[in-house]
């Protein structure tokens, strides 16, 4: 995934990067149960309207919605447990959502698989948001996604995803920092 990076006037770095073609699957039921009791998470915590898929779009992801904002900020999980599950499946993240109103989302993004507990905010996994959420028929292309990120761990930010009307790829950007 091409990321290219520009620097404002004031000095602020902004990054965007542009998915491979995005393909969103289904979850086994094991691996869904294995992961919410990872998370302890019962499965009622969960939203229906948004249900449980594995999301491409350079990585895969397991894409799970929280019913409330509530129950995505109380993220305390099984780190073991949650990271074997996730080399198992070939997971890079689990991308938690909350969704606000239709084009508004909030996540946290358990990482242990990267040696992370948390990243505060995920390109990759906001991209393979995007791409869950037109393939389910939640938005339409063209349309502009905010996601909030890294706020219950005390670094907030926010990416932007972009859905082109005919083009397969995902466009996220956001700020960032060098590391």
């Amino acid at each position: 995934m091409p990321v290219l990076t520009t620097r404002a006037p004031d000095g602020t770095l902004r990054a965007t990067l542009t998915s491979v073609a995005p393909h969103v699957d289904p979850v086994a039921a094991e691996d869904l149960a294995e992961a919410l009791a990872a998370l302890g998470w019962p499965e009622r915590d969960l939203d229906p309207a948004l249900p449980p898929r594995v999301a491409y779009a350079g990585a895969r992801h397991l894409v799970l919605a929280a019913a409330t904002r509530a129950r995505l900020a109380a993220l305390d999980y099984d780190v073991p447990r949650l990271r074997a599950l996730m080399e198992a499946q070939g997971w890079t993240t689990v991308a938690l959502l909350w969704r606000e109103s239709e084009r508004v989302l909030h996540a946290r993004d358990p990482f242990p698989v990267g040696g992370v507990y948390e990243d505060p905010a995920t390109g990759a996994a906001a991209a393979a948001v995007g791409a869950y959420l037109r393939e389910l028929g939640l938005v339409t292309p063209p349309a502009e996604l905010t996601i909030h990120q890294g706020q219950d761990m005390g670094r907030p930010g926010t990416l932007h995803v972009t859905l082109r009307a005919g083009v397969r790829e995902v466009e996220v950007s956001g700020t960032a920092v060098e590391i």
